[in-house]
């Protein structure tokens, strides 16, 4: 094994070491104090610990990996179908790694201090918190899994793994009444999508022969089977990145801790169905038809996020909207055929997104509430968190020159010429369905980041009796540093070097991939951006206390509920679902219980007949004697006559 395949195969086990030792401590006492204990200070020592192990080793891994690389051994042959312990490495591999570990690395630090004691709480609240650092560690070494993985099964347990540790850490705060209800919405929603991505892992395998990710893109696969398997994939990545129809999950996970919130929508779960197609887009590549079927789930997405998010009143529930739209991006980016237009976007939504959680995690913290109507006028008393969400909203908003405006222009501009021109593997409406969607998308998300700025940090305080502050340093610190890549990397973006890495297949030349767009297509989306700004803007202008919401009209309730499709979901599914339960529950008590209770009834009432009669008095005996040899006597005489 050389160099480079050791540091990736030590990528995930290093965090995973951490979680699993994580997992033995136990639980700080609730008397421990505000230092939380020995327990608590060990757990915050291996977390940031495993964090940091796999930061070192994916930026070392950047460093040293000049070519693609795999290493693999047999785990187990199944007549000829072979399983292996595998890791595939490529450059977009090692970009990936270094966002997951470095959100990783600054959630753990983070949660330090956001999860101490709350804003009015006498006592720590977080007795539990070394079981959370560890599921944070196994839930960052199961991504980092996925990202490494040369086997389709192992990256299937990466996979599932994750969906495990959103539903511990979703409902970490149990205190909560709808903690625990999210945690088995997200879980149930997304094993639904999970059923499909593991039979479409089972259809590759078979027919290539082996779940070796190389050998599945080598083989030779029937038509029909690879469309049936890229659909299948498809489900669980509508369920993993929340995409329509499996998007219901994500805003109803803000009942989580809000580290949790920017892990998940930063650098794992959403990233991961996106990272799982560019993973396998040579087989996309080549079926048109689960190309459109992606091209339109990421257009109703985009929209349908976006709507959503301009009615919220919750903070997190605006930015939770906010990355189902981003997401539809991605995915819109791949349906066109753009790869790393995708990952681009993928790592700049990484940077600013965490950073909008932390920070919106910061404003929580100090004034006690997540509804955006009792904020107001923090800009004065937080003007740190207030500087670094302007960054983290413009970025969003994809305005000039942070980095959200780079990777957003690189899709919009890869959709228009998919439109226009009719280039990429799609067929030319999905490229006309991604980009006039995309286009409405920013003029949307400049109007709700503005209204997120306007509510929460300017005007009058509508809590006068809270005394918010900038976080402590512990909290200061990851969000400041955030906002770095937040604000930059987009520039990356010129360097031929950086866009070269995102390539499925590298090469020296083709300058057509380079990932920024300098031209006369940038003013249309920033057009746009002035109008979407600048309608949020101006409602508000007339009545700051007012929120810029009510432009909406009768459609606000219809956006604040997200087009209802929770209740959708719930008539078409939940219920049917429930009724189907509560009948085979009713046939199993009834029949199945009822058939084997009632012959054991019936078969104690015989015994007991047949026992008294045992125990009858002496005449009644002699009768039943005599009875019995009467009818024998009878019997012979009817069949001696018939013979």
């Amino acid at each position: 094994m050389s160099t480079t395949t050791l540091l990736g195969a030590l990528l995930p086990a290093v965090p995973l070491v951490a979680g699993l030792l994580g997992l033995l401590l136990p639980p700080a006492p609730r008397d421990a104090g505000t230092d939380g204990g020995p327990a608590r200070r060990v757990a915050i020592a291996l977390g940031v610990a495993g964090a940091a192990g796999a930061l070192a080793l994916a930026v070392a891994l950047l460093v040293t990996l000049d070519r693609p690389a795999e290493a693999s051994t047999t785990w187990v042959d199944l007549g000829g179908l072979t399983v292996s312990l595998g890791i595939r490495l490529d450059s977009a591999a090692a970009l990936v790694a270094v966002a997951v570990a470095a959100v990783a690395l600054a959630v753990q630090v983070y949660s330090v201090g956001y999860l101490r004691r709350g804003p009015h709480d006498d006592v720590d609240t977080d007795h539990r918190y070394p079981p959370y650092a560890a599921q944070i560690s196994l839930f960052t070494a199961a991504m980092l899994l996925v990202v490494v993985a040369g086997d389709l099964i192992l990256l299937l347990v990466g996979w599932e793994v994750m969906g495990i540790c959103s539903y511990l850490l979703i409902a970490h705060d149990r205190r909560l009444p709808e903690a625990p209800a999210a945690a088995m919405k997200a879980f149930l929603v997304t094993r639904v999508g999970d059923v499909g991505f593991l039979l479409g892992i089972a259809l590759l395998g078979v027919s290539a022969g082996s779940f070796r990710i190389a050998d599945v893109l080598a083989h030779d696969h029937a038509t029909g089977t690879l469309t049936a398997a890229c659909l299948l994939l498809l489900a669980g990545v509508a369920g993993k990145s929340a995409q329509f129809p499996l998007h219901t999950w994500l805003p109803d996970a803000m009942a989580g801790p809000t580290p949790i919130s920017a892990l998940i929508h930063a650098a794992t779960m959403v990233a991961a169905g996106v990272y799982a197609v560019t993973r396998l887009y040579p087989l996309f590549e080549v079926t048109p038809t689960a190309l459109a079927v992606l091209g339109v789930m990421a257009s109703v997405t985009l929209l349908l996020g976006a709507f959503a998010a301009t009615a919220q009143d919750d903070l997190k529930r605006v930015l939770a909207w906010s990355t189902v739209s981003q997401i539809g991006y991605m995915t819109g980016a791949l349906a066109v055929g753009s790869t790393p237009a995708a990952l681009f976007h993928l790592l700049t939504h990484a940077a600013f997104k965490a950073l909008l959680f932390l920070a919106a995690g910061a404003v929580i913290h100090a004034v006690g509430t997540t509804l955006m109507s009792r904020m107001g006028g923090l800009r004065r008393s937080m003007p740190v968190t207030f500087w670094c969400t302007v960054i983290g909203l413009g970025a969003l908003a994809g305005v000039p020159p942070l980095s959200g405006f780079w990777s957003k222009d690189g899709v919009l501009t890869v959709a228009q010429d998919a439109a226009l021109h009719g280039t990429g593997p799609a067929p030319a409406w999905v490229g006309w369905l991604v980009w006039l969607a995309g286009l409405v998308g920013v003029a949307v998300t400049a109007w709700y980041a503005t209204r997120l700025l306007l509510r929460t940090f300017f005007g009058e305080t509508r809590m006068p009796l809270a005394h918010p502050h900038d976080p402590p340093a512990v909290m200061r610190w990851p969000v400041l540093l955030l906002a770095v890549p937040a604000a930059l990397l987009g520039l990356a973006g010129f360097d031929w070097a950086f866009a070269r890495r995102l390539l499925l297949t590298p090469t020296a030349s083709a300058p057509e991939h380079l990932l920024i767009h300098v031209g006369p297509e940038l003013l249309l989306p920033l057009a746009l951006l002035v109008v979407g700004a600048g309608l949020a803007w101006l409602r508000w202008r007339r009545d700051p206390a007012a929120d810029p919401a009510t432009a909406l009209g009768p459609l606000r309730p219809v956006f604040a509920a997200a087009f209802r499709l929770d209740d959708v979901q719930r008539a078409l599914v939940v219920r049917p679902a429930k009724a189907l339960a509560r009948a085979t529950r009713t046939a199993d008590e009834v029949v199945v219980d009822g058939a084997v209770e009632g012959s054991g009834r019936a078969a104690l009432g015989l015994g007991g007949g047949l026992a008294s009669l045992h125990r009858a008095a002496l005449p009644r005996a002699a009768a039943g004697v005599l009875a019995g040899a009467l009818l024998i006597g009878l019997a012979a005489v009817v069949i001696g006559v018939a013979a």
